[in-house]
C-alpha cells in the first residue's frame, strides 16, 4: 500500500521552517555556530536553533525539548492541517508517532541543579509527564488535540526515520486514518558531553565524506510530516512513501557494523517494498556524520549497492546532526527535492575519501527526481532508510 504526504515542515540551525531551509541550502549557508552552550567549554560547533529562547509560556510542560516542538509545530501549515483532520475523522482516528534521543533530559539536567533543601526537586520541576521518554508523543498530543494511538521511538539516530514506517503500518491495517510523525531533539549537556566521551566531536565545521574530516557537530532540530493511505486527501504534496527499510546490527553499543550489514539490509528492504530497483534513485541523502567510521561504511554501501548515476549527498553540514530529529529533518530534505526538482550538493565536501568512490558533489544538481531515498543508522546499529516517489 502506497501512503501520501499529506504535509510537512522543519525547524532546525538551518531555517526555522522548510522556506527558510529552501533558502539556506540553496545559498549554501549553514547554520553552524561554534559551542556556546551554557556550562560547557568543549571546542566544537553546534547547530541551535535560538528562536527556542522565546517559547517560555508551557507552563507544567516546560522544557528545551518541548519548546522547540512547539517552535515547529507553529511553522508552515502542519497545526491548520492536523485539525483539518480532526475536525474529519475525530481526534481518535488521528495516530502520533515522535521519534526522539534526549526527550527532555534538558529539563532533568536543570532540575538537578536547583534541588531544594531536602535535595528534592523543587515545584516547577515536578513535572512527570516532562522527566519522562515519551514526553515528546505526550506534548505533541497536548499541543495537536490528537487522541488517538501514540508512541515515542528512541532508536537514536533513526528514530524520526522510523516514524514513517511505524506511521505506515497503522494506515495499512486500518488503526488510524490519518499519522502526524515527528522528531524532536534539543542540544544539552549530557549529549553534547557524551558525544565529546566518544571522541567523536570536531573543532571544525564537519566534511561528511571528505578525506580531511575529523568528526562530528551536533544540532537540534524539530520535524513534522502527516501521512495518509494514497488517494484518501486531495491536498497531499504529490509525494508517496513508497517503501521502508528496517534493520538493527546489534553489534556494538556505539559503532556500526564493520560490514554495514544492517544498514545493507535496510536498504535493500527499501527498495524490495517500493519495488524499485537500484538504477531507478535518482538521489539518496545519506546518514554521512562526519565520522571517519560510519563514512567509510555507507560510503562503501552506497558504491556497492547503487550505480554511478545515483547522486547522493551529506546535508549535516548546514545544521548538524540532529540525533533523534535526523531522520525526519533528511526525510524532509530528501522528498522536498520532488518539489523544487534541486538536489543539495555536500557541503564542506573538498576531497572526496580516497577510499570511497560513488557519487556525491559539493556543489547542487538541477534535475527532475522521480524517487529518493535517506538513510539514517543510528547507535546500537539501529537502522531505517525510506525511499519516496512522485504519486502517479
Amino acid at each position: 500500500m502506497k501512503i501520501d504526504i499529506i504535509d510537512y515542515e522543519s525547524c532546525s540551525a538551518a531555517g526555522l521552517n522548510l522556506s527558510a531551509l529552501r533558502t539556506s541550502l540553496k545559498q549554501h549557508k549553514s547554520g553552524l555556530i561554534k559551542n556556546n552552550l551554557p556550562g560547557s567549554d568543549l571546542d566544537t560547533w553546534i547547530g541551535v536553533v535560538e528562536q527556542i529562547n522565546g517559547v517560555d509560556d508551557l507552563g507544567q510542560w516546560q522544557s528545551r525539548n518541548n519548546a522547540l516542538a512547539a517552535l515547529g509545530y507553529e511553522q508552515g501549515t502542519i497545526r491548520h492541517t492536523v485539525s483539518a483532520l480532526i475536525n474529519k475523522y475525530g481526534a481518535a482516528r488521528i495516530g502520533l508517532v515522535m521519534g526522539s534521543s534526549t526527550s527532555s533530559i534538558d529539563r532533568t539536567e536543570e532540575a538537578y541543579t536547583k534541588l531544594n533543601s531536602d535535595n528534592g526537586l523543587t515545584e516547577a520541576f515536578k513535572q512527570p509527564f516532562v522527566h519522562n521518554p515519551h514526553a515528546p508523543a505526550l506534548f505533541a498530543a497536548h499541543l495537536s488535540g490528537i487522541k488517538g494511538p501514540s508512541l515515542t521511538i528512541n532508536t537514536a539516530c533513526s528514530s524520526s526515520a522510523k516514524v514513517f514506517a511505524t506511521g505506515a503500518r497503522w494506515l495499512e491495517t486500518g488503526i488510524v486514518d490519518a499519522v502526524l510523525v515527528g522528531g524532536v531533539d534539543t542540544l544539552c549537556l549530557s549529549v553534547l558531553h557524551g558525544f565529546n566521551s566518544l571522541q567523536l566531536l570536531s573543532p571544525n565545521p564537519c566534511k561528511p565524506f571528505d578525506q580531511h574530516r575529523d568528526g562530528i557537530n551536533l544540532g537540534e532540530a524539530s520535524g513534522f510530516a502527516v501521512l495518509q493511505r494514497a488517494g484518501e486527501n486531495d491536498d497531499g504534496r504529490g509525494i508517496t512513501l513508497a517503501g521502508y527499510g528496517e534493520s538493527s546490527d546489534a553489534h556494538h553499543m556505539s559503532h556500526p557494523h564493520p560490514d554495514g550489514l544492517g544498514a545493507r539490509l535496510s536498504m535493500t528492504q527499501a527498495l524490495k517494498r517500493a519495488a524499485l530497483s537500484p538504477e531507478s534513485v535518482d538521489y539518496i541523502n545519506l546518514h554521512g556524520t562526519s565520522s571517519r567510521a560510519n563514512d567509510l561504511i555507507e560510503g562503501k554501501l552506497i558504491s556497492e549497492l547503487f550505480p554511478a548515476s545515483v547522486r547522493c549527498s551529506s546535508t549535516k553540514a548546514w545544521m548538524g546532526h540532529t540525533l533523534g530529529a535526523a531522520g525526519i529533518t533528511e526525510a524532509i530534505i530528501a522528498m522536498d527535492t520532488l518539489h523544487t526538482n534541486v538536489i543539495p550538493g555536500s557541503k564542506n565536501l573538498e576531497t572526496l575519501d580516497e577510499a570511497l568512490d560513488f557519487s556525491i558533489k559539493a556543489t547542487d544538481e538541477e534535475k527532475v527526481c522521480q524517487h529518493v531515498m535517506t538513510n539514517s543508522f543510528g547507535f546500537g546499529g539501529n537502522n531505517c532508510t525510506l525511499l519516496f516517489s512522485r504519486a502517479e
